[in-house]
């Protein structure tokens, strides 16, 4: 089962709503994921989804709320996936006209039916209608992707001016939702993991939201031992670069000139480093008499190392 397929499993077990609540919940899915059809004068309103758990909430939703005993139909996907594709059916003797009329779906001017693409702001006008609102739109066209690989949380919609409302909406939270186009659809989408976590709040899916954090928290994890990892690999091929051309240089002043040529600090450090390739500076420093700090051993290894690049160059 997909991460997705978990939230709405989730959202959807929520049926103790008031009927403002149920309103706000079922416009939000009609809008997102419902057909509007006409056969003659006659119209009807069809909701698809391949999720069981959506179909059943809708259909108990219209049945517990506004008393509409809608028709469910279940049929197989023409997708490679083979899906069952759910799909509720409310008729015009169901009451399909009065219900899209209170959603905010259609508008009646002048005895003239048309469609208003944007969210009705009475259905919104709390916070409690407003968060239930991003669920229904969540269950309607939302999805997320397995936080295992990503985080990224999208509503898909058909209309620019209802994404950019339900963009707005969703930023009442305190959230950052942006809407981009992807072909004929318009996605209001998420990406960081802390926001997608805090929509999750929003809309109350509370267990999926606790396994994505749980997930968020093992992926850092990791992360911050690689860069460790990383990061002191890093320090050791620099520390080992830097002492393999230390005593190269050391052997080639005494190759050409004897270290007995150098200052008496200077042929201390260099005999030290010689017998000890492998020690850093701090332990070079500290066998010394008297000893000396990893800044001051590091100063005299640059100063030998400055003699022999004196002596490739031959200006000593």
């Amino acid at each position: 089962m997909s991460f997705s397929s978990k939230v709405k499993g989730e959202i959807c077990r929520y049926t103790e709503l008031t009927r403002e609540e149920a309103l706000a919940e079922i416009s939000a899915i009609m809008k997102v994921s419902g057909t509007l059809a006409f056969s003659g004068r006659q119209i009807s309103f069809r909701i698809t989804t391949e999720n069981p758990a959506s179909a059943r909430l809708m259909f108990t939703l219209l049945k517990d709320h506004f008393d509409i005993h809608s028709k469910l139909m279940v049929k197989k996907s023409n997708s490679l996936k083979k899906n069952n594709i759910y799909m509720v059916l409310i008729t015009e003797e169901m009451g399909v006209k009065e219900l899209l009329k209170e959603t905010g779906i259609l508008m009646e001017i002048d005895g003239i039916m048309t469609l208003d693409y944007r969210i009705d702001q009475e259905v919104v006008s709390s916070e409690e209608n407003a968060r239930t609102y991003i669920r229904g739109a969540f269950i309607g066209g939302g999805s997320i992707s397995n936080p295992e690989k990503t985080y990224h949380l999208e509503f898909v919609t058909h209309s620019i001016e209802y994404a950019e409302d339900l963009s707005k909406l969703i930023n009442r939270f305190g959230l950052n939702s942006k809407v981009i186009q992807r072909k004929s659809s318009f996605i209001v989408y998420l990406k960081e993991g802390e926001q997608i976590v805090d929509l999750l709040n929003i809309i109350g899916a509370h267990t999926s939201l606790l396994e994505l954090e749980n997930i968020r928290i093992m992926k850092e994890m990791r992360n911050n031992v690689n860069r460790l990892v990383n990061c002191e690999t890093a320090n050791l091929s620099k520390t080992v670069n830097a002492a393999v051309r230390q005593v190269e240089s050391i052997k080639l002043i005494q190759n050409e000139i004897g270290l007995a040529r150098l200052p008496k600090n200077l042929r201390e450090i260099a005999e030290l480093r010689l017998s000890y390739p492998d020690e850093s500076l701090k332990e070079l420093g500290e066998m010394l008499d008297p000893p000396v700090g990893k800044s001051g051993v590091n100063h005299r290894l640059r100063k030998i190392e400055k003699i022999a690049e004196e002596l490739r160059t031959g200006k000593i």
